[in-house]
């Protein structure tokens, strides 16, 4: 499981870093947008190539490379944390266009909001090795 996002994103680096804190099992992987992992994932799944948002990558048995974006990214991440986060998968009883449409909407401020950086920051050493 490979979640990209947005390197340049100041809230979207603080996601990763909450992420990171709250793994139990340690296994979700990461990369920037601006990568070279992501753009491979990008260049297969020509429905997500215009996607700046958070796109969860996994991989599902027979059926292969599975890939979600905005909302959807959000509550299959919260759904692997798990414990106390699972609650957040309530959000999907509202309909998916709504669910985009009100992440969207966000998405457009972020950058006002928690900054931009001006390259991707080096992960810490002690996580670095979940980043691709």
């Amino acid at each position: 499981m490979v979640l990209l996002y947005d390197g340049l994103c100041g809230f979207c680096n603080g996601t990763v870093r909450f992420i990171l804190a709250r793994d139990r099992a340690g296994t979700m992987q990461f990369a920037a947008l601006q990568g070279d992992f992501a753009k491979g994932v990008l260049s297969r799944r020509p429905e997500v190539q215009g996607a700046d948002s958070l796109i969860l990558v996994e991989h599902e048995g027979t059926r292969g490379e599975v890939v979600s974006v905005r909302s959807e990214a959000v509550l299959r991440v919260a759904s692997y944390l798990g414990a106390g986060w699972r609650f957040v998968v309530v959000v999907r009883v509202l309909p998916r266009v709504l669910r985009d449409a009100l992440y969207d909407a966000f998405a457009r401020f972020r950058y006002r909001l928690f900054g931009r950086y001006d390259a991707c920051p080096v992960p810490e050493p002690s996580v670095r090795e979940r980043f691709r």
